[in-house]
Formats: structure tokens, C-alpha cells, sequence
């Protein structure tokens, strides 16, 4: 091992510590607003890497596809993110009576509000965010732990069982995803709606976890794992990030289209504050991290496969999607966008704590899933 590699840990600890110190001072110094506005934040990018990546692992068994089994086992480990993050979404309840209008008292003289006053209420908020805790936590262990199990039994019929339950489970995840959307994000603007919201989250947690997997496998290749991982299998990766960085930004501009034409108050309200002042910049900067730049870099059929290329656009897609959701959520405060030792100490402490258990989850199972009866087409695949 070398030194970089052993001090990684601990400037990993010392920067979860520092940055756990920073948020427990924020609470006291900036307010539970900005508390609270942050832990959601880190709840919802951490929760779409993790359930976008197990959206990968069921793909893969919902298609049947051979040129993915080889790199399976990264998104994989990528979905044990749904484990830690679940008790940061049943603390992040503690801030629906703060952030969420809809959970008020006040909210029944609102006519719009009353009329959705079971659904935006906490009790039932919490029932959802259990609910979808819990489905999220049983796909992870049918899918992740069956196939690590496999690594050891050999036993095809996992493979059979994955396969049976991946349509399943798509029907779960559009639940879920829809309702993380409309919960924790629409819902601290209750009276905004947008039919294709769930769609947009959708396509952000599938990009984010493309980026993620994508990054993990370079870096095992980096290390000497994953030799067999060719530039044919990279290339499929980047070819998934070219096509879903393009219906990213379909959806986005449909949306906003949608809405700019029937110009109704209660939709282009939600726009008006993300397209003046300082979100101006903002939402340029996102249309150009998100979509001109993976755009532009992966158009050509050799950077879908070059590694550092491909670096640089996970790099930067991971970039974009923290922004993306900077750009959903912090605009409730209504102060404009603010970046201080606030945001910085949710930063060092949630990155760091992922870091460690990414860290941690590369080591678990094979690199491989070794005990899947069609690794060797895997292996084979050639464009």
C-alpha cells in the first residue's frame, strides 16, 4: 500500500470531523433554516447516487444484458449508499414543520394547501419516507446481497430470481424516485406541480450513478482490478451518459417550455426565483455543466472511451448533478444563492463520510460478480 493510499483514511476522518463540528455550529449559529435546508441537500444527492445505481444493477437483469455483468458489481457496491443515508432521511423529518409550508399550522387558511392538507402533513410524510426506506432497503438486498451471496454458492438462480423480480422493481423505483421528488423537493413549494417532475429526478439519479460507476471502474482499473474491463465496456458507459446527458436536457427544457407558455402564476412563480438575481447565474452555469459539456466532450465515438475523458466528464457530471439539486432546493430560502462555512462543513462532513464508505464497499465480494453463470459473454463483449 502506498503512503497516499494509507493517509487516505484519516484526512477522510479528520475532514467528516471537522465538517461534523461545522454542521453541529450551524444549527446554532445560521439558524435551523439553513440547517435543515443543507441536511436535505446531502439527503436527496447521496439518496439518488445510491438508488440510481441500483437502477444499473436492475437494468442489467431486466434486459439481460452481457457486456454489463463484468462491471456489475461497482454499481453495486455504488446502492450500499441506500444503507447510511437512511437515518439522514428519518433525522431530515425534524425539518419538514421548518422548511415545508404545507406541514403549518397556518397552512389551512391557504385554499390551495388545505385542500392538500393529509398529504403535506407530517405524520403521512413520514409514513411515505418509511415506506420508500424500506422498499429501497429490500431492492438493495435481493439485488446487491443475492449477488454477492452468488460470489460463494454459484448458484444460477439468482440470477433467474434477479431477473423476476428487475420488473418489480421498476415499478418501485418510479415510485420512489416520484415521490422523493415531490416530497422533499416540490414539496417546500407546495403550490408548484409539474406532471413530469418525477421524470426529471429520474434522469438526474440515473446520470449521477452513470458518472459514479463510471469513475469507480477507471479507478479499479487504476489500481490493477478490473484488467479484464476493456475500452468496449467503457465505451457503452460513455455512449449511456451521451445519450441520458441529451434526454436530461430534453426533459428540462420541456418542462420549462411547458410552463413559460401557459404562463399560469402559480407554475412560473416557481421559475421566476431560479432565473433572477443571483440564480440567473446559477441556471446558466447548470445548462452548461449538465448538458453543453458531456455533450460537447463525448460526441465523438473515441472519447466515449478514452478513460480520461471520461474522468474528467464523470468528474464533471457529478459536479453538475450537486448543482442541479443547489438549484431545486436552496432557492426556498429565499436570500439568493449562499455558499459559506455552512455549505463547506455539510460538504467535508457527508463527502468524507461517503468517501469512507465507498472506501469501504469496494472491498466487499469479488470485483467481480464471479458466481453469474453469463460473466464469460461479459467478458467476451466486443463492439
Amino acid at each position: 500500500m502506498t503512503d497516499t493510499n494509507s493517509k487516505s483514511p484519516s484526512l477522510l476522518i479528520t475532514a467528516t470531523v471537522l465538517g461534523g463540528l461545522g454542521v453541529l455550529l450551524t444549527y446554532v449559529k445560521a439558524g435551523p433554516e439553513r440547517f435543515w435546508i443543507n441536511w436535505i441537500f446531502w439527503f436527496v444527492l447521496v439518496f439518488t447516487v445510491g438508488i440510481g445505481s441500483l437502477f444499473i444493477v436492475a437494468l442489467q437483469h431486466l434486459v439481460s444484458a452481457r457486456w454489463s455483468i463484468p462491471i456489475r458489481r461497482v454499481p453495486e457496491r455504488l446502492a450500499t449508499l441506500l444503507l447510511p443515508v437512511t437515518p439522514v432521511a428519518l433525522i431530515g423529518l425534524a425539518a419538514v414543520p421548518v422548511l415545508f409550508p404545507g406541514a403549518r399550522p397556518e397552512a389551512i387558511h391557504n385554499k390551495i394547501l388545505a385542500g392538500k392538507a393529509f398529504w403535506l402533513s407530517l405524520p403521512f410524510f413520514s409514513v411515505r419516507t418509511v415506506l420508500i426506506l424500506c422498499l429501497s432497503l429490500m431492492a438493495l438486498a435481493i439485488l446487491v446481497r443475492g449477488s454477492m451471496r452468488q460470489d460463494k454458492s454459484r448458484d444460477p438462480q439468482f440470477s433467474v430470481r434477479a431477473k423476476r423480480f428487475a420488473p418489480l422493481f421498476m415499478v418501485l423505483f418510479a415510485f420512489i424516485v416520484t415521490l422523493v421528488a415531490f416530497d422533499w423537493i416540490a414539496g417546500m413549494v407546495p403550490e408548484w406541480y409539474s406532471d413530469i417532475f418525477g421524470v426529471y429526478l429520474f434522469v438526474g439519479s440515473f446520470l449521477s450513478a452513470l458518472a459514479s460507476t463510471t469513475l469507480a471502474v477507471i479507478y479499479l482499473k487504476s489500481q490493477s482490478r478490473l484488467t479484464d474491463v476493456r475500452r468496449d465496456h467503457l465505451y457503452s458507459l460513455g455512449t449511456f451518459t451521451f445519450a441520458f446527458t441529451v434526454f436530461w436536457s430534453y426533459i428540462a427544457f420541456a418542462q420549462y417550455m411547458l410552463m413559460w407558455y401557459a404562463n399560469l402564476p402559480d407554475e412560473v412563480n416557481w421559475y421566476r426565483d431560479r432565473l433572477h438575481g443571483g440564480w440567473h447565474v446559477v441556471t446558466v452555469s447548470l445548462a452548461i455543466a449538465h448538458f453543453i459539456i458531456p455533450f460537447f466532450a463525448l460526441s465523438t465515438r473515441d472519447a466515449k472511451s478514452n478513460p480520461k475523458r471520461l474522468l474528467k466528464v464523470g468528474l464533471a457530471m457529478l459536479g453538475a448533478h450537486m448543482l442541479d439539486m443547489y438549484w431545486l432546493i436552496f432557492p426556498v430560502l429565499g436570500i439568493g444563492p449562499v455558499f459559506s462555512w455552512p455549505e463547506v462543513s455539510f460538504a467535508l462532513m457527508f463527502l468524507g463520510g461517503c468517501f469512507l464508505w465507498i472506501r469501504k464497499a469496494l472491498t466487499w465480494g469479488e470485483d467481480m460478480p464471479i458466481g453469474d453463470p453469463f460473466l464469460r459473454e461479459g467478458l467476451e463483449f466486443h463492439l
